[in-house]
């Protein structure tokens, strides 16, 4: 049912947004250390082949023709209600899936709600970690938070994402979720994720044009 059953019995259901990713996806399915079976992709509209290989390669996958980034996180939690933990990874294999063991430790343990991949190394493009720098500058000085990063590698208590009421169906979603977390007092911690060029072009930080338009709706929602 899309969800991988740790060995105390708690259940973790992974979510892949993916937009025209078919030269990425089958490679994240593959470095992740569960089953495919335990994994939703969720098809944002793409008119290559990423929903015919993610479904090869035995992955859930759900469509949400509506674009946006928020709002693919929505469709795969609509179908992942049962879920303890829920894990957020991009489609694009520029983070390490192996390191979702690494995101999710602290929530099993009982030591955090809320686990978020600082993004570490050179694989980003220099104007998307200046957005990104910018932005959580700004969210640390408005909500009095020690932010590093806004990446979108990130696992979370189903109970806490529940209590957040997300609804933001753009890119400014991962915001949304860490000034949410902060105002819900939520126990947050961040772990160092390793990063490399994305396969494919960036839908939203390919181009410098791209990533100051995302960096403003995020600041302004």
């Amino acid at each position: 049912d899309g969800r991988v059953v740790m060995a105390d019995s708690t259940t973790i259901a992974v979510i892949v947004p993916a937009l025209n990713e078919e030269d990425a996806i089958g490679r994240v399915l593959a470095h992740l250390p569960i089953p495919a079976s335990c994994v939703t992709v969720v098809d944002n509209g793409s008119t290559d082949r990423t929903a015919e290989i993610a479904r090869a390669a035995g992955a859930r996958v759900v469509r949400e023709p509506r674009r946006g980034y928020g709002a693919a996180c929505l469709a795969g939690l609509a179908v992942n209600t049962h879920a303890d933990i829920i894990a957020f990874l991009d489609a694009d294999f520029s983070e390490d899936p192996a390191q979702l063991s690494e995101l999710t430790a602290p929530i099993v343990s009982g030591a955090a709600d809320f686990v978020l991949g600082d993004r570490i190394g050179d694989g980003r493009p220099w104007h998307a970690a200046i957005g990104t720098r910018l932005c959580v500058g700004w969210i640390n000085l408005l909500w009095g938070t020690h932010y590093r990063d806004l990446g979108p590698f990130r696992a979370i208590r189903r109970s806490a994402l529940n209590a957040l009421g997300m609804t933001d169906r753009t890119w400014g979603w991962t915001i949304e979720m860490q000034v949410k977390a902060a105002e819900a007092g939520l126990r947050t911690r961040e772990i160092p994720v390793r990063t490399r060029p994305r396969i494919g072009q960036s839908k939203i930080s390919g181009t410098v044009s791209g990533t100051l338009r995302t960096g403003t709706r995020m600041l302004v929602m």
